[in-house]
């Protein structure tokens, strides 16, 4: 029991809340859990992206990302997993606890329910959470030895046609060892953590999150000898494009989009910052696959 002039021990005292505001359902979530946190003394900042809409608001502080990457204990993503992997790419050179708050569909990376979203927030707060490490990957795209694109991906790097009907070909060198030549729509690298993204969509397995592996998996080839292929998560993966056309993209996650062109080479590894996603003590991966995919049900 605590005594009375005892304080309160906070896991996370400044709370950085980020998000996208599409719907007035998501525009509650967030005043809702501002007025709580300060009620509950924390030091919330907000994304100053989102002053249009919460600027009438008491006890808002507006901050950059940078000085929420700095000063924050713990993120919190209000949104959908869209959302999720915009944040993470943000916050990753920081190294931040992150967690989300699911206004999407699936919602594979943001665990807590909105309508109950206090409550389970709450709880975490207090120390009853776990800590999962998730890896991103790094992507360069080099034209005669000059670099002219570097970003990263957390579900997957997605080199494709930009035309269903076109086929693109590429070499692809694993640790500088020549794997194989292929044509085909394109190549999706993934992560553990994107094996349930659009890697899954074209037949590509499920990874548990802790494996260290990156997955390659070939976008409608012109062979079916081809078949997705797991490696070490260590290796150091390139592209070499052999096609002539002018579309052809690589693609982060849905979101980030970079032109590539004849004799461009795209270089993939494993980043040096990992991502530390918080769940609830209750969540269960193989249960929330089960829900998320429908396992079980006829």
């Amino acid at each position: 029991m605590l005594r009375k002039n005892s304080k309160k021990v906070f896991f996370f005292k400044n709370i950085g809340v980020v998000g996208r505001i599409k719907h007035p359902s998501v525009l509650k979530t967030f005043k809702n859990l501002c007025i709580w946190l300060n009620r509950k003394n924390y030091h919330v900042m907000i994304e100053d992206d989102l002053t249009d809409h919460l600027k009438h608001d008491k006890g808002i502080i507006f901050s950059d990302i940078h000085e929420i990457g700095k000063q924050a204990d713990l993120i919190v993503v209000i949104g959908g997993d869209g959302s999720m992997l915009n944040a993470m790419r943000k916050f990753s050179k920081y190294e931040q606890k992150i967690i989300g708050i699911n206004h999407g569909k699936l919602g594979f990376l943001t665990d807590l329910n909105p309508n109950h979203v206090l409550n389970q927030l709450s709880k975490i707060l207090n120390g009853s959470f776990f800590q999962e490490k998730r890896f991103l990957l790094d992507v360069r795209v080099d034209k005669k030895k000059k670099k002219m694109f570097n970003n990263q991906a957390i579900n997957e790097i997605s080199f494709n046609s930009c035309k269903i009907k076109n086929m693109i070909d590429f070499e692809v060198f694993i640790d500088r060892n020549l794997a194989f030549f292929q044509r085909s729509n394109g190549l999706i690298i993934s992560t553990p953590t994107g094996s349930t993204a659009h890697s899954l969509s074209i037949g590509g397995p499920i990874l548990t999150p802790n494996l260290n592996a990156i997955l390659l998996v070939p976008i409608f080839p012109h062979s079916i000898c081809f078949r997705p292929l797991l490696i070490h998560g260590n290796s150091r993966i390139k592209l070499k494009i052999k096609s002539q056309s002018n579309h052809q993209e690589i693609n982060c996650d849905g979101q980030i989009v970079h032109s590539v062109h004849y004799g461009d080479e795209i270089l993939i590894k494993k980043s040096n910052y990992t991502i530390n996603l918080l769940h609830p003590k209750y969540f269960d991966y193989f249960k929330n696959l089960k829900n998320k995919l429908g396992w079980g049900k006829f």
